[in-house]
């Protein structure tokens, strides 16, 4: 069996967050986990014992991450893990998205976990241990059309965790990256995707597709509790991965855009180094 481990998790009450709490918990951890509505979150967790830690939390609210962050650690006396899970999918193109709908999709994505990295390293460092596990997307390696905010929000979260992970190797703290493709979650309903909601009409085409990726809700080829059991293994790793591609779609995609990248650069060589003194 594996070591008993204190477990932080965000955006816990539904999706991906939800299964990796429940088989947590399950399996004897100590989870503390987020969502802006503690009550759905106690509602669809079930649980009832010590080891489970609800927090009624807005990660955009600095303040109330480290608060969080703080009672999680006066209540388990550690943090082991941390699971920056919370985000969401926001559609449509650059002259239909307004300046709030932008900004609203990177407080959430990317600077939520801005907050929480910036809150737990401390607990880390005192321990001289911990695992920071990141939660991105295939989009932010392989961007398909009608998403360039929502690939943006989690190209942002990429580069982030690249250079975490160089910053604090020698502390020892781990961290991973992880890129889901397609899973059968929520994530494609209206209560976890927003749409653009100025429609232009010469981007009829591109809401078509984006239709059509909110249709497949159900139909996913990924196993959340297959990803659940796959982000527990890596936690017990003395060496885990930093980049870790899940589901057989992300693979795919993610070797066409090594490739696309390697066709391109080798094509522009000469021009490229034409800029050299």
């Amino acid at each position: 069996m594996e070591n008993k481990k204190v477990w932080f998790v965000t955006g816990a009450s539904k999706g991906m967050g939800l299964t990796l709490v429940k088989q947590l918990l399950q399996t004897g951890h100590k989870v503390a986990a987020t969502s802006r509505n503690v009550k759905s979150l106690i509602d669809a967790v079930n649980f009832k014992g010590d080891s489970f830690l609800p927090l009624e939390v807005e990660l955009v609210n600095d303040e109330a991450v480290s608060s969080s962050i703080n009672m999680t650690y006066q209540k388990f006396g550690r943090i082991d893990v941390v699971v920056n899970n919370a985000g969401y999918g926001i559609g449509g193109t650059m002259e239909e998205l307004t300046d709030k709908e932008v900004r609203n999709s990177f407080d959430v994505n990317v600077f939520g976990m801005v907050n929480v990295i910036r809150h737990v390293l401390p607990i880390m460092r005192k321990k001289n241990s911990g695992h920071i596990i990141n939660i991105s997307s295939i989009a932010g390696i392989a961007p398909t059309t009608g998403w360039s905010v929502y690939s943006a929000t989690k190209h942002a979260v990429i580069g982030l965790t690249e250079v975490l992970a160089e910053d604090v190797n020698t502390l020892g703290i781990n961290v991973t990256l992880i890129a889901p493709g397609s899973f059968r979650t929520n994530f494609n309903n209206p209560d976890s995707l927003v749409l653009s909601k100025n429609k232009i009409d010469a981007y009829a085409s591109i809401r078509a597709a984006q239709e059509r990726f909110a249709e497949m809700s159900g139909t996913q080829a990924g196993d959340p509790e297959k990803a659940a059991k796959v982000m527990m293994q890596i936690a017990e790793m003395d060496k885990p991965p930093l980049y870790l591609l899940l589901a057989s779609d992300a693979y795919t995609r993610a070797f066409n855009k090594l490739e696309l990248l390697n066709t391109n650069y080798k094509q522009w060589e000469t021009l490229t180094k034409s800029t050299d003194y």
